[in-house]
């Protein structure tokens, strides 16, 4: 009975909690009881006495018939960014496990709370999240649960969210992404990942990577438990977005970059959910879209505003001996920022605001479609002795999604198949900057089509 009640939607756990069937108390508990008995490299900590008066708190609301509405007692899991009242941000590290407990809870912490959601704990993730991978050398890395063979990959930076969701510990946990970090662990994993639009929700107490391309969003089973979680992080009681019906609704399809390298099974997936979609009344364009190949360019002459940010927040933590405590791939990684001068930083921003303007006038009022990530959930294991190996399937897994971060849209990933290994494929739908209402109505009527047969 545990695994069943931690494995359902919010949508579900909702309706039994709301009619009296279930009491939050007992989810709370059975939660507990379920990550006590998986992986432990899922969570970094557990917030069990905050969740359990938080899940009395609502126990008691909803028998006295004063209801928050439909998230109060659910559960709720945070990624290791996320300020939580007396508890330290550790970002994956255990350079900031010295560092003085939280004062107060962030804001969109705060805003779940006050929609009766009850805090289990904290999720591990790569290093400072950069990384798209996954792959945490201080608390473990949590392996995929969708694999049936090889321990695989869980995705990053927000590795332990997706993997608590796919795992059924919960039903909702919460990410940040900066080039992929809720989508590419969403797709791996056979879930949902909603990117909302850069600023869309308040920052403070999150702890940042790169201030130009950081954003928030669940990570979760349905579209429609994304549309509640989206509402309540807006300070909304009640979710305005509704279906949008898929007849006429144009998608563009680019043809260059994101398909190059990907796994047949992957196109595969991809194409036969586009089948369906059209089937649905969906109408799909094929076009180039030359910003594509630009930002890619610009980031290889260049370098990328991620790395030059990063650079900057942690360059004293590079300088000091708290180097030796890190992992020395995202060392690696973050120094390569010494070498972006400001000229080429600036450039890099005047180009982006350019290429934002040319997009925005070629796609129009349209979505956007095409894979998450271009393969499968590698293993584990070559990843974590050839560096070599680590840079490059980084680079692949964060290439598509992070093309949506730097021209600053929104996207959501869905479920779309399987491909090699039966490892879940994801669908990337996305919409150019703050259109999250029209592509979440849209996603809420073509989540169907896109899983097809997927469970």
């Amino acid at each position: 009975m545990t695994q069943t009640l931690t494995a359902m939607s919010i949508a579900q756990l909702s309706t039994l909690i709301q009619s009296g069937a279930l009491d939050p108390v007992t989810l709370a508990q059975a939660t507990f009881e379920a990550i006590s008995a998986a992986d432990p490299a899922i969570f970094t900590a557990l917030s069990k006495e905050r969740a359990l008066a938080e899940a009395a708190a609502s126990s008691r609301r909803v028998r006295d018939g004063r209801s928050l509405g439909p998230l109060d007692g659910i559960p709720i899991a945070w990624k290791d960014l996320f300020d939580m009242s007396g508890m330290t941000t550790m970002a994956g590290s255990k350079v900031l496990a010295r560092e003085p407990v939280a004062a107060q809870d962030a804001i969109v912490v705060e805003a779940l709370k006050a929609a009766g959601m009850v805090a289990v704990g904290r999720l591990n993730m790569s290093e400072f999240a950069f990384s798209g991978l996954g792959i945490n050398p201080h608390y473990g890395t949590p392996a995929n649960p969708r694999s049936t063979d090889v321990p695989r990959i869980p995705g990053g930076s927000s590795s332990g969210s997706g993997v608590a969701v796919a795992a059924g510990l919960v039903p909702v946990a919460m990410g940040t992404d900066t080039g992929g970090s809720i989508r590419i662990p969403a797709a791996f994993n056979g879930i949902v990942g909603y990117k909302a639009t850069r600023g869309r929700y308040p920052m403070d107490g999150v702890f940042p990577l790169a201030k130009s391309l950081d954003s928030l969003g669940p990570l979760c089973r349905s579209v429609q438990d994304a549309v509640w979680i989206d509402a309540a992080m807006r300070g909304l009681t009640v979710a305005s977005i509704a279906r949008h019906p898929l007849s006429g609704i144009e998608v563009v399809i680019p043809e260059n970059v994101v398909f190059e390298g990907a796994e047949a099974g992957v196109v595969a997936a991809f194409e036969a959910a586009v089948d369906r979609l059209v089937a649905a009344g969906v109408i799909v364009n094929r076009t180039v879209i030359p910003a594509f190949d630009e930002i890619l360019q610009l980031m290889a002459s260049h370098g990328a505003l991620v790395t030059a940010e990063a650079y900057v927040l942690h360059k004293r933590r590079l300088e000091s001996d708290d180097a030796l405590a890190m992992d020395a791939r995202v060392v690696s990684r973050t120094s390569l920022g010494a070498n972006i001068s400001l000229s080429a930083y600036v450039e890099v921003l005047d180009a982006r605001a350019r290429l934002i303007a040319a997009v925005d006038r070629q796609i129009g009022n349209r979505l956007i479609a095409f894979p998450t990530i271009p393969h499968v959930a590698p293993p584990i294991a070559p990843l974590t002795t050839d560096d070599a190996l680590f840079v490059q399937t980084n680079g692949k897994t964060l290439r598509n999604t992070l093309l949506g971060n730097f021209l600053d849209w929104c996207g959501v990933s869905i479920p779309c198949g399987t491909g090699e290994a039966g490892m879940p494929v994801g669908f990337l739908l996305s919409g150019l900057a703050h259109t999250d209402e029209k592509l979440l109505a849209v996603a809420l009527s073509a989540e169907p089509a896109i899983r097809g047969d997927f469970i």
